[in-house]
């Protein structure tokens, strides 16, 4: 049992660590359009995105996969950007009204490219297990765990901004994305691998 509490806090610490913010900002502008009760459809993108990062550490920490880790560090913030670029430009739209499909495999996608950025870590953190699923998998439910805090924070910041301080879900949508916008451009230049 304390091997599970091992794992499934360095989980729950990859994502609310505040030195590597990348995973928060990403988790902010998924979850910014929504309110409250849009919960079952960010849940299940949330939970996409789980299975993304888990599917690619899976295969990057057994060698089916090797990518160049500079190329990963430059591609989590481009999934940060498109991310908060697509909320500005569909801000008011209704976030109810996005395609599904589009939206869950773009999170599911997203969480590849995020699953790759930590695996190399990981590999090294169980290279003396000769099975590495259940550590992984008690990692998983860390980092599900530490995205649902994140994102409850989110819903619940929206909605005191949107009731007590009067933001229209659009504005706070906008106001919101633009500020990991100009918090992810910083992380672009510095990780920028040509």
């Amino acid at each position: 049992m304390s091997d599970f509490w091992f794992y499934f806090k360095i989980g729950l610490e990859h994502v609310l660590d505040y030195k590597a913010y990348d995973h928060v900002l990403f988790l902010i502008v998924l979850t910014v359009p929504y309110v409250f009760k849009d919960w079952r459809r960010v849940l299940l993108m949330v939970t996409l995105f789980t299975v993304g990062h888990m599917t690619a550490m899976i295969l990057a920490v057994y060698g089916v996969v090797s990518v160049d880790r500079g190329i990963i560090e430059f591609l989590i913030p481009v999934t940060i950007f498109v991310s908060a670029l697509y909320n500005v430009f569909t801000a008011g739209r209704g976030a109810h009204k996005d395609k599904l499909g589009v939206l869950f495999i773009t999170a599911l996608f997203f969480g590849l490219i995020h699953g790759l950025g930590f695996s190399s870590f990981f590999k090294s953190l169980t290279a003396h297990l000769s099975s590495k699923i259940l550590p992984l998998l008690e990692f998983g439910l860390g980092i599900e765990a530490a995205q649902i805090i994140i994102v409850l924070v989110v819903l619940i910041l929206g909605f005191i901004c949107q009731t007590i301080f009067r933001f229209s879900r659009r504005d706070w949508c906008l106001f919101i994305s633009a500020v990991v916008i100009g918090m992810v451009i910083p992380m672009l230049m510095a990780n920028y691998p040509w």
